[in-house]
């Protein structure tokens, strides 16, 4: 399981440069926070089940997140 966090870190940090190099500067951080933190719990050697708990904790925060932002801050149709 922590070889897949890794995978993880590998993939977010893929994305971190495409939007580094695009100028989304702002993506850019986000995504490179999530590789650090990917990183990081990878070298945890955790258990399997504290592995599981921990990307449904990640899964959660994420759908939350996204759920208020396509609610409350996207602006359907701006910039078209």
């Amino acid at each position: 399981m922590d070889r897949v966090f890794r995978m993880l870190a590998f993939w977010t940090g893929i994305f971190t440069v495409m939007f580094y190099v695009g100028d989304m500067i702002n993506m850019a951080y986000l995504f490179l926070a999530q590789t650090i933190f990917f990183l990081g719990v990878g070298f945890l050697k955790l258990s399997e089940r504290m592995y599981m708990y921990l990307f449904g904790a990640y899964c959660t925060v994420f759908f939350i997140g996204f759920t208020f932002y396509t609610n409350f801050i996207l602006v359907p149709g701006f910039g078209h």
